[in-house]
């Protein structure tokens, strides 16, 4: 079977094994500039890349959940950014 790429290439099965057991024995394509993808850590980009993130947790009465998510979702940013916000403002950051 084979597969036509957006850019129009074809991509067949029998690469896919050829790369497969390449990317088994440790051979990786390219160069070390292409190689980015491979070493980099899944994810989005870190928020404070200088900076050492830790955890705060607390408890809040469930109404307060729903009047934080419904602030949230006003200003079209997750729960975690939008407590990042007020926290940034309250310190006068």
């Amino acid at each position: 079977m084979a597969y036509v790429l957006k850019d129009g290439s074809i991509l067949t099965e029998e690469m896919i094994e050829e790369w497969g057991e390449a990317a088994e024995r440790g051979e990786l394509p390219g160069g070390p500039d292409d190689w980015e993808w491979v070493i980099k850590p899944p994810g989005r980009p870190q928020l404070y890349p200088n900076e050492e993130l830790v955890t705060v947790a607390f408890k809040v009465p469930a109404a307060f959940r729903d009047l934080i998510d419904s602030k949230a979702k006003e200003n079209e940013i997750t729960r975690s950014d939008y407590l990042r916000k007020v926290v940034s403002t309250a310190l006068s950051l």
